[in-house]
């Protein structure tokens, strides 16, 4: 990585490229889930040793659900082999894991290994490290302003009280700051219901890259581009 190089505090990445990476290689798509997987070890890795502090990735969305059942069981099994190896890489890398979606829509057990991983990790200090399962951001939204209607109708939040700052509170992510960077993998560009209100500044990077093909030098790319880019926030730049 280049010297004077301004890293993003916070990178998401939306992991696209799984069923299609497996097919070219004549594999079935579970098979590119699982070799995925592998690859979100390695970059959670790599971002905090390049100096990433949060890492959000879009696992598994509220539209997923819509795929083959035989690919929706096999992505669940995944994910409960997948939190008990978080679990024990969250202990040795000290890294804070939450989950992000509507939880009420997995399975008890899944729901039960979310929050155990959380709590376990609540202290650490390392890489905070965001998984998307069953999240969809409007659905993020909906929920976000439920909760504030009821708050209202209990006389904990006036109308007066709403304001950006008081609505983020409110979603999935309170307390996580924005991303900085947006990355998405094969060749698509569009954003899929993901983190809508949070990539309202946020610089998108696309990649044909499939996601199991994606390492060191493919998140180094990205941050380069990152680098290039001139973020004004609506403002004009000094001449």
């Amino acid at each position: 990585m280049e010297k004077d190089i301004k890293i993003p505090q916070h990178v998401a990445i939306i992991l696209d490229g799984n069923g299609r990476w497996a097919k070219s290689k004549g594999m079935p798509r579970n098979y590119g889930h699982v070799q995925g997987a592998k690859t979100v070890e390695t970059i959670c890795r790599e971002a905090w040793n390049m100096g990433i502090k949060y890492l959000t990735v879009y696992a598994f969305s509220t539209e997923n659900w819509k795929r083959p059942q035989d690919e929706v069981d096999a992505l669940m099994k995944l994910l409960r082999n997948y939190m008990k190896n978080c679990l024990k890489t969250a202990e040795k890398n000290h890294m804070r894991v939450r989950v992000i979606g509507d939880k009420t829509g997995l399975a008890e057990d899944i729901r039960k290994s979310v929050a155990e991983l959380e709590e376990a990790s609540k202290d650490n200090d390392g890489l905070n490290f965001q998984i998307a399962i069953n999240y969809g951001s409007r659905d993020e939204m909906v929920r976000a302003m439920k909760k504030m209607a009821a708050d209202r109708d209990a006389g904990k939040l006036s109308a007066a009280d709403i304001s950006e700052e008081t609505f983020a509170e409110y979603l999935d992510t309170a307390g996580i700051p924005d991303p900085d960077l947006l990355i998405r993998t094969s060749g698509e560009q569009r954003l899929s219901n993901y983190l809508l209100w949070q990539l309202a500044y946020s610089e998108f990077y696309f990649t044909d890259v499939h996601w199991p093909d994606f390492s060191k030098e493919e998140l180094e790319k990205a941050v380069l581009a990152y680098n290039k880019r001139d973020r004004r926030y609506g403002g004009v730049r000094e001449e």
